[in-house]
């Protein structure tokens, strides 16, 4: 290994001599490309990284001189296994995969034995090129990197530690890398407990007990909160094997340290954004009517629309709130879950024909209710309540919010209650994924429609549904269910101007089903225009790149769209797109377990068990590729590479080819 950027840029020769980069940003350039792999970075793309302040010209000259520095310093020291190469448009870094840590980290990160964990734990010396100070559109790209590769080694080190049988070694190796991590973040749950397992481990029980409290304080100073359940669970069971007098040291390693309660508790903190941001809950439905549900659920999602509108607001989308439907719980988790400083909660009481909504703002970590309110009307005014309830909300959070920006945070989907019932019984039988569900949705849809001939939001919905029929083999009519899907995403293309999700629907309609790349990016851009909280925008928008554009800048947006929304019930939609993206750029071991994790989830969706059965496939992993497409197969006897087409879109010529030969080698039917 020559090469490492965990802790610092350090590049060595094939005789073990440092080598020097002629400036900073030559040496940026050489990370940028390790990081980038065998798929190389757009010449234009480094240029406008590293030099954004020059001209158009001069960035391109100074890339030139800095590529020419690069390869006269390889040749020089006479180790030929690293060499820049390229072509007009990219350039890459062709390199034997033991060259560089950060390849070789991510190698060690999939193993399941404790030899391997712990030697990619040695390789963590800090965090991904720390101390180096970047330029402003290189640190854009770098920062969720970073914060990726931080996150790998948090899960690395809980690993380790929760390993029944861990080596004297690995166990050293294991605790330096956790003192690493809590010194780089005092606040780093996983760390911790990682080392109060060691402590456990050797019977040093005061120890664990230390470790705990200087988490519990860290925490406490830095983010007011608690430590997680998992931690407090954690020490609550070494605190009864203490009672009992049995030294830990003689219990010998936790078999079964993930029990039910640390599972339910493993969603892990979210660093809160420095710009106000809310979540809103479920509201409950006081009106003793089951049906009424999809009226109350309704009432939120408008209210977390409102308020999304809001540009200089960061709001959770509806899908990750509605994770908490059902469930008591604090407030103070669900803020440090979701990563918030406020929570809306509150009731809707529908008796006959008057509508009560009532709620209250909570800022989480002091626990202070900022406001609570209750408005009444008829349910004819329903739009109205809605808007009032999120205009207080904002008022809460910012007293100095001029009414201009409260009224681009209004938005009226549709004038007719009945319309509006239609829509919301549709999305309450999408949101099931499955053929009966859909089957139930789309007259729905058409009901809210015909009520309502400018209703965007139920249109593009309904195009929406297409896009699931065709993903799933599900159309009986291609020809005519992609004319219709044409139809629809035209009237929202017009009548859907200022509604951001029908938009993003209606793109990723476009794009899949009919083809329209260009048309389809439009709409999704626009839809980011209109809302920047939006995580089906930045999701749709994702899709379409990582079909047919820059897998890299998809893979930012659906991150985008995870952040906005971490406990969405699409994430396994989110998860099957961002493994496609690094399919295509050639990163199948990345690849592979994220459309695995998607399988897991949503074990009927078609497009994930294909995307994981060609990413093992060219990751060399040909058994379980080949009982994913056993698993397809099951599911859709019929199908075959002679029609592949027809479920995989129209993707660009070049992803369709190496898609369709990766499926060929997992085993998928002529």
């Amino acid at each position: 290994m020559h090469i490492r950027l965990l802790g610092g840029i350090e590049v060595v020769s094939a005789g073990g001599q440092p080598l020097h980069f002629a400036t900073r940003k030559t040496s940026l350039l050489f990370a940028a490309l390790v990081l980038a792999g065998p798929k190389g970075l757009r010449r234009d793309r480094a240029a406008a990284m590293l030099w954004a302040g020059s001209g158009e010209q001069q960035a391109r000259n100074s890339l030139r001189q800095a590529l020419v520095d690069i390869r006269r310093l390889f040749p020089s020291t006479g180790d030929e296994a690293i060499r820049i190469e390229g072509n007009a448009d990219t350039i890459w870094l062709a390199a034997p995969a033991d060259e560089a840590d950060i390849w070789i980290f991510d190698r060690g990160c999939q193993a399941d034995d404790g030899a391997s964990l712990a030697a990619a734990a040695d390789l963590y010396r800090s965090e991904l090129l720390d101390g180096q100070s970047s330029p402003g559109e290189i640190d854009d790209w770098l920062a969720p990197l970073r914060s990726n590769y931080t996150r790998k080694a948090l899960d690395l080190v809980e690993r380790l530690s929760l390993l029944p049988e861990l080596g004297p070694r690995e166990e050293e190796v294991c605790k330096a890398l956790a003192e690493r991590l809590v010194a780089l973040d005092p606040c780093a749950e996983q760390a911790h407990r990682a080392l109060i397992r060691i402590f456990r481990r050797r019977g040093k029980t005061n120890d664990a007990f230390r470790q705990f409290l200087a988490c519990k304080e860290a925490l406490k100073r830095e983010l007011d909160v608690e430590p997680e359940e998992a931690t407090r669970a954690l020490v609550e069971r070494i605190e009864a094997t203490a009672e009992l007098g049995e030294p830990a040291a003689d219990r010998g390693p936790p078999q079964a340290e993930l029990s039910l309660l640390e599972a339910k508790a493993a969603r892990p903190a979210v660093s809160v954004p420095e710009k106000p941001s809310i979540a809103v809950l479920p509201f409950q439905n006081m009106s003793g009517d089951a049906e009424q549900e999809y009226f109350t659920d309704g009432v939120v999602e408008e209210i977390t629309t409102a308020l999304s509108h809001v540009n200089w607001l960061f709001v959770i989308a509806r899908n990750s709130a509605f994770a908490y439907k059902g469930q008591a719980v604090e407030v103070t988790r669900v803020a440090r879950e979701l990563g918030v400083r406020y929570v809306l909660e509150g009731s809707v009481r529908r008796a006959g024909s008057r509508l009560r909504v009532a709620g209250q703002l909570v800022e989480a970590a002091a626990g202070v209710t900022l406001w609570a309110d209750r408005f009444e009307g008829d349910v004819s005014e329903v739009f109205e309540l809605q808007d009032l309830v999120a205009s207080s909300v904002v008022g809460a959070i910012s007293p100095r919010l001029e009414q201009a920006e409260m009224a681009r945070a209004k938005r009226k989907p549709t004038e007719s209650l009945d319309a509006y019932d239609h829509y919301l019984r549709g999305m309450a039988s999408l949101y099931r994924w499955t053929r009966e569900g859909l089957e139930e949705a789309l007259p729905q849809f058409y009901k809210a429609v015909e009520l309502d001939p400018d209703f965007a939001a139920a249109e593009g919905a309904a195009a929406w549904c297409y896009f699931w029929r065709m993903a799933n083999r599900w159309m009986t009519d291609r020809q005519k269910e992609t004319a219709e899907v044409s139809r629809l995403v035209g009237n929202v293309a017009i009548s859907g101007q200022d509604d951001a999700v029908a938009l993003a629907f209606g793109g990723l309609a476009l794009g899949y089903v009919v083809g329209d790349y260009e048309a389809a990016s439009a709409l999704a851009d626009r839809a980011l225009v209109l809302n920047p909280n939006c995580a089906t925008a930045w999701s749709a928008s994702g899709y379409l790149k990582s079909c047919y554009d820059d897998p890299d800048i998809a893979i930012e947006h659906l991150s985008r769209a995870r952040r906005l929304s971490p406990l969405d019930p699409l994430t396994f939609f989110m998860q099957t797109c961002t493994a496609f993206a690094h399919f295509v750029a050639g990163r199948y071991d990345v690849a592979w377990p994220l459309a695995e994790a998607a399988s897991r989830t949503q074990p009927y969706y078609l497009t994930g068990l294909r995307v994981a059965a060609a990413s093992n496939a060219m990751a060399g992993r040909l058994d379980a590729a080949s009982k994913h497409i056993a698993r397809s197969l099951a599911l859709d006897p019929e199908l075959t590479l002679a029609n592949l087409t027809h479920v995989a879109g129209h993707i660009r010529p070049a992803y369709f080819v190496k898609y369709f030969e990766a499926l060929r080698l997992a085993g998928l039917p002529e």
